[in-house]
């Protein structure tokens, strides 16, 4: 029986446009993600840097960007959240059925675009339809590594098999599989979070 449901954020929730960072830097000379700026990313989602110190670093390896331009291109990943998905995970948290748990890998310049982007009203409605709020720039962890799904887990003294996870990232989901929980990696554009009920 789930008694917990853990949601992933971007591409559930909130709709993204994934390549639109690459688009925004290619006439900076942007070909590919390094292993050096695959490096940096994951280090500032896990807040292991400030957001100056990430925008420092990343205007190193594009010189010609000012840091508005970085900070446009950073954020334009960003869409809307439907307010269709808001009602429904706030009815989902009125019904109060499930332990209610977000768990997002996400950095302090989307959060804080988002909550321009959403409004602080809208953003608060989101974040109190959630028992527990975890963004990896917060707690230092990040998916797919096992640790934040143990660190989740114990936490909250969540059972795997009680516990339902939703992420659009297979590589998250088969990660969370592999400790007992029950997953669904949701097809983007296909399937929608508003249909959570049919799959547990």
């Amino acid at each position: 029986m789930i008694k917990n449901i853990i949601l992933d954020f971007g591409d559930v929730l909130i709709n993204l446009d994934k390549p639109a960072t690459a688009k925004a830097m290619v006439q900076h000379g942007f070909s590919g993600v390094t292993a050096d700026l695959e490096h940096l990313f994951q280090n500032y989602e896990k807040g292991q840097l400030g957001s100056s110190e990430f925008l420092e670093i990343v205007s190193t390896h594009f010189p010609k960007a000012g840091e508005d331009y970085l900070v446009k291109a950073w954020n334009s990943i960003l869409l809307d959240f439907p307010e269709s998905r808001l009602r429904f995970i706030e009815q989902l948290a009125a019904e109060n059925e499930y332990k209610m748990i977000l768990l997002s890998n996400t950095n302090d310049l989307h959060i804080e675009c988002v909550k321009q982007q959403m409004g602080m009203e809208r953003y608060n409605r989101f974040k109190n339809a959630f028992d527990m709020f975890y963004l990896s720039y917060e707690i230092g962890m990040r998916k797919p590594d096992s640790e934040i799904f143990n660190f989740v887990l114990q936490e909250n003294n969540l059972t795997p098999q009680e516990t339902f996870f939703v992420d659009d990232v297979s590589e998250n989901t088969n990660a969370a599989s592999a400790l007992g929980i029950h997953v669904w990696n949701l097809h983007v554009g296909k399937e929608d979070i508003t249909q959570l009920k049919s799959k547990l």
